[in-house]
């Protein structure tokens, strides 16, 4: 991905100021909305290995095997608890828009992230 592109996060930054950090090691999330806004980035870029990385391991699957047909479009976060820099918690409920064979689709979740060594992780959640 071009270094000076509009993260797919949808934070308006450049990927090299916002999510590309992350995405290198260079940085953590500091909250659990931004771990999740790195994560969709993560699916927009085709980087399984973040996503694994970023997945707790009490719920992280053995692989992941992204479907490189699908183009995310759009992340809306709808609602987020806790998950700040003073909590171990914190739960993002979102949306997250892309399109497959032509046609549009959205899948919205209610996430749950936990931090544990001032890591914050992708535990699991509920689709909405």
């Amino acid at each position: 991905m071009s270094t000076s592109r509009n993260c797919p996060c949808g934070l308006g930054e450049p990927f090299a100021e916002c999510c590309g950090p992350l995405h290198a090691g260079e940085k953590r999330a500091a909250s659990a909305e931004q771990l999740m806004r790195s994560r969709y980035t993560a699916f927009a870029v085709g980087d399984a290995e973040y996503l694994l990385a970023t997945w707790h391991p009490c719920t992280r699957p053995a692989e992941l095997d992204l479907d490189d047909e699908q183009r995310w479009i759009g992340l809306e976060i709808l609602e987020h608890t806790g998950g700040g820099p003073f909590d171990d918690r914190g739960t993002v409920r979102f949306r997250a828009h892309y399109r497959l064979r032509g046609e549009n689709h959205a899948v919205s979740e209610h996430s749950r992230f936990a931090r544990e060594d001032g890591q914050w992780y992708y535990v699991d959640g509920d689709h909405d």
